[in-house]
């Protein structure tokens, strides 16, 4: 998908290869993470969200040279899975908005404000998929309704599975990383500030970011 290089290689750093006489120089690689694993060939069924595993967060332009993140700490949502008809797939979930952090308090508060989401008369976040289709082995597009602020418009994200496990408590689990980018000002997010360099205090191009990990329901 190439958001998240999921042959788990990274440019770590240069040496030297060959002899000193032919000066080359080649790149060497090591593994970002630990490989995942596969716990079930077949992952169909229901899930909910991990909100203590799950991040939903975004990324933005401040004053157009660096980037803020943050994150949703107060999450829920529910999937279906259907890995032999996509298409009956589906996903929902529900993010209270005043749980968004940056880790600076006065930044958060600012956001929280009417200048942003106006948690108090807008506590929260949907968003329902609408279709579900599969590009590949590994690559889902989850496409839905996202409303923010009483607006509702559609997106399309494309999620990477990253496997499947059961864990200590003999939960399966799998995961799921993706992304998109939105323009906030689709939802009503219009505040900002001209700097006098030119350009915005705040880029209106968001990036999403999903890092899902889901626990399957257990029937009966």
């Amino acid at each position: 998908m190439g958001l998240f290089n999921r042959n788990n290689k990274a440019t770590a750093s240069t040496v030297l290869a060959g002899s000193a006489e032919s000066g080359s120089v080649a790149t060497a690689e090591r593994p970002v993470f630990d490989a995942g694993t596969s716990a079930v060939d077949d992952i169909t069924g229901d899930y909910t969200l991990d909100p203590a595993h799950t991040r939903i967060g975004f990324s933005a332009r401040h004053a157009m040279v660096t980037t803020v993140r943050g994150q949703f700490a107060e999450l829920e949502g529910s999937a279906h899975i259907d890995a032999a008809d996509p298409a009956a797939s589906s996903a929902k979930v529900s993010i209270r908005t005043a749980s968004i952090s940056t880790g600076q308090a006065d930044r958060d508060g600012h956001l929280r404000s009417g200048d942003f989401f106006d948690v108090e008369t807008f506590p929260e976040i949907a968003f329902v998929s609408t279709s579900v289709a599969r590009k590949d082995a590994v690559t889902w597009t989850v496409t839905g309704d996202l409303t923010i602020k009483d607006v509702t418009r559609p997106v399309s994200i494309d999620f990477e599975s990253t496997g499947s496990a059961r864990d200590p408590f003999g939960n399966l689990r799998v995961g799921f990383e993706g992304a998109t980018t939105v323009n906030r000002k689709d939802w009503g997010l219009t505040w900002n500030a001209a700097l006098e360099t030119g350009g915005v205090l705040v880029s209106e191009k968001i990036k999403l970011e999903f890092d899902v990990s889901a626990i399957a329901v257990q029937n009966g």
